[in-house]
Protein backbone atom coordinates (compact mmCIF):
# COMPACT_ATOMS: atom_id res chain seq x y z
CA UNK A 1 0.00 0.00 0.00
CA UNK A 2 1.22 3.61 -0.79
CA UNK A 3 0.94 4.62 2.78
CA UNK A 4 2.07 8.33 2.18
CA UNK A 5 -0.59 8.88 -0.46
CA UNK A 6 -3.71 7.22 2.12
CA UNK A 7 -2.31 9.68 4.56
CA UNK A 8 -2.37 12.49 2.17
CA UNK A 9 -5.82 11.92 1.22
CA UNK A 10 -6.88 11.80 5.01
CA UNK A 11 -5.26 15.10 6.03
CA UNK A 12 -7.55 16.56 2.98
CA UNK A 13 -10.76 14.61 4.49
CA UNK A 14 -9.83 15.44 7.70
CA UNK A 15 -8.82 19.34 7.11
CA UNK A 16 -12.20 19.44 5.26
CA UNK A 17 -14.39 18.04 8.26
CA UNK A 18 -12.30 20.58 10.64
CA UNK A 19 -13.13 23.63 8.72
CA UNK A 20 -16.69 22.70 7.94
CA UNK A 21 -17.07 21.84 11.93
CA UNK A 22 -14.89 24.72 13.32
CA UNK A 23 -12.89 21.93 14.95
CA UNK A 24 -9.37 23.93 14.47
CA UNK A 25 -8.32 24.33 17.92
CA UNK A 26 -9.89 20.77 19.24
CA UNK A 27 -7.76 17.98 20.40
CA UNK A 28 -9.67 15.29 18.55
CA UNK A 29 -7.40 12.15 19.69
CA UNK A 30 -9.61 10.61 22.34
CA UNK A 31 -12.69 10.69 20.29
CA UNK A 32 -11.33 9.43 17.18
CA UNK A 33 -9.64 6.21 19.56
CA UNK A 34 -13.25 5.90 20.67
CA UNK A 35 -14.73 6.20 16.80
CA UNK A 36 -12.38 3.56 15.97
CA UNK A 37 -13.42 1.21 18.67
CA UNK A 38 -16.98 1.49 17.38
CA UNK A 39 -15.67 0.77 13.50
CA UNK A 40 -14.10 -2.08 15.06
CA UNK A 41 -17.36 -3.55 16.43
CA UNK A 42 -19.08 -2.86 13.62
CA UNK A 43 -16.72 -4.58 11.48
CA UNK A 44 -16.53 -7.93 13.82
CA UNK A 45 -20.48 -7.75 13.80
CA UNK A 46 -20.66 -7.63 9.85
CA UNK A 47 -18.36 -10.99 9.92
CA UNK A 48 -20.28 -12.35 13.06
CA UNK A 49 -17.29 -14.31 14.06
CA UNK A 50 -17.85 -13.86 17.58
CA UNK A 51 -21.96 -14.92 17.29
CA UNK A 52 -21.20 -18.67 18.64
CA UNK A 53 -25.57 -18.62 18.97
CA UNK A 54 -26.17 -17.96 15.40
CA UNK A 55 -26.48 -19.87 12.45
CA UNK A 56 -26.78 -16.81 10.35
CA UNK A 57 -23.81 -16.14 7.84
CA UNK A 58 -21.51 -13.50 7.92
CA UNK A 59 -22.21 -10.40 6.08
CA UNK A 60 -21.46 -10.19 2.28
CA UNK A 61 -17.70 -9.42 1.62
CA UNK A 62 -18.00 -6.06 0.39
CA UNK A 63 -20.13 -4.95 3.49
CA UNK A 64 -17.04 -6.08 5.55
CA UNK A 65 -14.50 -4.41 3.05
CA UNK A 66 -16.42 -1.14 3.66
CA UNK A 67 -16.08 -1.10 6.92
CA UNK A 68 -13.00 -2.77 7.55
CA UNK A 69 -12.17 0.89 5.15
CA UNK A 70 -13.61 3.02 7.93
CA UNK A 71 -11.65 1.47 10.44
CA UNK A 72 -8.05 2.37 8.12
CA UNK A 73 -9.54 5.76 7.96
CA UNK A 74 -9.58 6.73 11.47
CA UNK A 75 -6.12 4.84 11.96
CA UNK A 76 -4.50 7.29 9.74
CA UNK A 77 -6.28 9.95 11.25
CA UNK A 78 -5.01 9.19 14.46
CA UNK A 79 -1.99 9.03 12.86
CA UNK A 80 -1.77 12.44 11.72
CA UNK A 81 -2.70 13.69 15.07
CA UNK A 82 0.13 11.97 15.99
CA UNK A 83 2.53 13.14 13.77
CA UNK A 84 2.94 9.84 12.18
CA UNK A 85 2.36 10.65 8.36
CA UNK A 86 5.72 11.10 7.00
CA UNK A 87 6.60 7.14 8.46
CA UNK A 88 6.27 4.99 5.22
CA UNK A 89 7.23 1.75 6.67
CA UNK A 90 4.59 -0.24 8.80
CA UNK A 91 5.53 -3.22 7.24
CA UNK A 92 7.08 -5.95 9.72
CA UNK A 93 6.45 -8.75 11.75
CA UNK A 94 3.13 -9.96 11.42
CA UNK A 95 1.12 -9.31 14.39
CA UNK A 96 -1.14 -11.96 13.99
CA UNK A 97 -2.97 -14.00 16.96
CA UNK A 98 -4.26 -16.79 14.82
CA UNK A 99 -8.38 -16.98 14.83
CA UNK A 100 -10.43 -14.08 13.51
CA UNK A 101 -11.79 -13.45 17.15
CA UNK A 102 -8.51 -13.57 18.59
CA UNK A 103 -7.42 -10.84 15.98
CA UNK A 104 -10.46 -9.02 17.20
CA UNK A 105 -9.20 -9.17 20.55
CA UNK A 106 -5.09 -7.96 19.97
CA UNK A 107 -6.48 -5.26 17.67
CA UNK A 108 -8.80 -4.04 21.03
CA UNK A 109 -5.89 -4.25 23.10
CA UNK A 110 -3.67 -2.56 21.12
CA UNK A 111 -6.11 0.05 20.82
CA UNK A 112 -5.71 0.43 24.51
CA UNK A 113 -2.17 0.49 24.68
CA UNK A 114 -1.44 2.93 22.26
CA UNK A 115 -3.95 5.28 23.59
CA UNK A 116 -1.89 5.42 26.63
CA UNK A 117 1.36 5.65 25.17
CA UNK A 118 1.11 7.65 21.65
CA UNK A 119 4.29 6.18 20.92
CA UNK A 120 5.38 5.63 16.86
CA UNK A 121 6.33 2.15 18.33
CA UNK A 122 2.88 1.39 19.13
CA UNK A 123 0.97 2.77 16.45
CA UNK A 124 3.01 0.90 14.32
CA UNK A 125 1.80 -2.67 16.05
CA UNK A 126 -1.85 -1.23 15.77
CA UNK A 127 -1.37 -0.67 12.12
CA UNK A 128 -0.14 -3.86 11.39
CA UNK A 129 -2.35 -6.04 13.27
CA UNK A 130 -5.39 -4.11 11.81
CA UNK A 131 -4.19 -4.61 8.36
CA UNK A 132 -3.39 -8.77 9.14
CA UNK A 133 -6.99 -9.08 10.20
CA UNK A 134 -7.81 -7.56 6.86
CA UNK A 135 -6.28 -10.50 5.83
CA UNK A 136 -7.42 -12.64 7.76
CA UNK A 137 -10.70 -11.51 6.30
CA UNK A 138 -9.71 -12.18 2.57
CA UNK A 139 -8.52 -8.71 2.04
CA UNK A 140 -5.68 -7.59 0.12
CA UNK A 141 -3.44 -4.88 0.18
CA UNK A 142 -4.61 -3.74 -3.03
CA UNK A 143 -8.37 -4.64 -2.37
CA UNK A 144 -7.92 -2.19 0.59
CA UNK A 145 -5.87 0.67 -0.86
CA UNK A 146 -8.68 0.86 -3.69
CA UNK A 147 -11.72 0.60 -1.09
CA UNK A 148 -10.19 3.33 0.76
CA UNK A 149 -9.43 5.66 -2.14
CA UNK A 150 -13.26 4.84 -3.15
CA UNK A 151 -14.88 5.60 0.44
CA UNK A 152 -12.73 8.44 1.14
CA UNK A 153 -14.72 10.02 -1.82
CA UNK A 154 -17.68 8.78 -0.44
CA UNK A 155 -17.02 10.53 2.87
CA UNK A 156 -16.41 13.97 1.07
CA UNK A 157 -19.79 13.88 -0.85
CA UNK A 158 -21.14 13.32 2.59
CA UNK A 159 -19.88 15.95 4.09
CA UNK A 160 -21.15 17.81 0.82
CA UNK A 161 -24.52 16.53 2.08
CA UNK A 162 -24.65 17.48 5.49
CA UNK A 163 -23.86 14.32 6.59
Amino acid sequence: MDYQKLFAMQKGLDEHIEAKHQLHNEDLFERKVLALLVELGELANETRCFKFWSLKPSSPQEIILEEFVDGIHFILSIGLVCGFDKEDNFKGEVAGKGSINDQFLFVYDLISVFKHSKSLEDYKKLFQAYIHLGDLLGINAEAMEKAYIDKNEVNYERQKQGY
